[in-house]
């Protein structure tokens, strides 16, 4: 029972004049005893289908009148231009119905519900993700998160970058010990992967150029609109490369994305209400850059109490962004502040070589990247001086060992890029099944 024909080839005036058969579910049904007007949807778009008793009979005519919204069905019939909404419908012939929902069940996504979340999301969407993942929101967050992952891959793989994979189960840390998730593994301990960065690094001298996209977990307990525990990380690392060369990675890929989904999900970001020029400008304009200590001052000067030293958490990073345009980047954060594989500055050793590109509109960090400490003295320096064990990287430290040479790399939080492309409020409307520190169903 193959598909041929999709409801959007039908608006587009493919197949005006003649007969088709439009396979999708109500989702919407209004009129009388002789004439019924049926909005049938697909993955592609709506159409309203005229059904008539005098055409299809008492029998067919009463079962679809009595069908109820996302009941699933097959209807044939001719297409006409119209005055009406998207300017085509289906004057039905016959049908079927092929997935009835059951009237003392009905469809709970209701338009109630949906205007009580207001384009966010309540608990009661939450609960029913499995279903809320049919509303026309939901699957337009879907398709500009297609096109999101889409742009990475292509941008990579058009650069020549290898796509590699690393184990998910881990033995240490990368982003911290806060925010790791612990495991039993055969009577050991083991940790969800933060980051494929270190086993990114293991494989640099063996391809150079790689990238990933693959789950990250954080055991992040802040409920902000911008935490999940389980996300999707892009990552790259290459090798003989600078701080500011993997910057220019970082912008240009931003970019890609940016001008692949205002190429190809316009529609779907105008009915977001999203801002087509603003999109445009993140594609086009170049991304300033300012240093940690500008960031001290200008948010001090803004009576914001924060100390030199400090990482700087998502409500400082909020006002950083309202006085840019375009995504800009942060670098040279101090030392203190940032883990043992970042590389110190040869010319001056207290800030390290590293980078955040922050999302304008309050949207905060989507990259975090930098040049890695990569002689096997300074990572063992760095790894001592934060008192952290070495045994749990000793293959890390053997990179260094065997050949070590510059190199750098980033992670882009792909869950926060779609959410600032999209305007939305929240990091979960753009995930199909948002994990958080409350929720792990459905």
């Amino acid at each position: 029972m193959s598909k041929d024909i999709w409801i959007s080839d039908i608006l587009a005036g493919k197949y005006d004049g003649s007969e088709v058969e439009v396979k999708g579910w109500i989702y919407r049904s209004r009129g009388s005893n002789k004439i019924r007007f049926i909005v049938v949807r697909d993955s592609t778009g709506n159409i309203q289908c005229v059904a008539k008793r005098d055409v299809l009979g008492d029998v067919f005519f009463d079962e679809l009148k009595s069908s109820l919204i996302e009941s699933s069905v097959i209807l044939k019939g001719i297409v006409q231009s119209t005055d009406r909404e998207h300017g085509h419908e289906l004057q039905v012939l016959s049908g079927e119905i092929i997935g009835p929902v059951n009237p003392e069940r009905p469809f709970p996504i209701t338009e109630s519900a949906m205007a009580e979340a207001d384009g966010g999301e309540t608990e009661f969407l939450l609960d029913n993700r499995h279903l809320y993942l049919r509303t026309s929101r939901m699957t337009t967050m879907l398709k500009i998160r297609s096109s999101v992952f889409g742009a990475v891959h292509s941008y990579f793989r058009d650069r020549d970058f290898i796509e590699y994979q690393a184990p998910n189960f881990v033995a240490g840390a990368v982003e911290g010990g806060s925010t790791l998730f612990e495991v039993p593994y055969f009577g050991r301990k083991a940790y969800l992967t933060q980051s494929w960065q270190l086993y990114a690094e293991a494989a640099m001298p063996a391809l150079e150029r790689l990238y990933t996209i693959a789950p990250s977990f954080r055991a992040e307990k802040s409920r902000t609109r911008r935490h999940l525990t389980e996300f999707w990380h892009a990552e790259m690392e290459i090798a003989w490369a600078s701080n500011n060369e993997v910057m220019k990675h970082g912008e240009r890929l931003v970019r890609h994305i940016s001008s692949t989904v205002l190429e190809e999900r316009s529609d779907e970001l105008s009915s977001l209400g999203r801002d087509l020029d603003l999109i445009s400008q993140y594609a086009d304009n170049p991304y300033p850059i300012i240093r940690y200590d500008e960031a001290i001052e200008t948010l001090q000067g803004k009576g914001i109490d924060v100390e030199w030293g400090q990482d700087l958490d998502y409500s400082k990073e909020k006002i950083l962004t309202a006085d840019f345009e375009v995504p800009h980047f942060l670098t040279h954060y101090p030392r203190i502040a940032k883990p043992f594989y970042h590389r110190p500055d040869p010319e001056d050793p207290k800030y390290v070589l590293c980078h955040d590109l922050l999302a304008p509109e309050g949207y905060g960090e989507i990259i975090g990247g930098g040049e890695r400490t990569w002689s096997e003295a300074e990572i063992l320096e760095r790894i001592d001086e934060e008192g952290t064990p070495r045994e749990p990287y000793e293959f890390y430290i053997d990179t260094r060992r065997y050949g070590g040479v510059p190199h750098g790399g980033f992670g882009m939080g792909v869950d926060r890029v779609c959410t600032w492309l999209s305007g939305a409020e929240h990091i979960r409307e753009v995930i199909p099944f948002p994990r958080d520190s409350r929720r792990v169903t459905p």
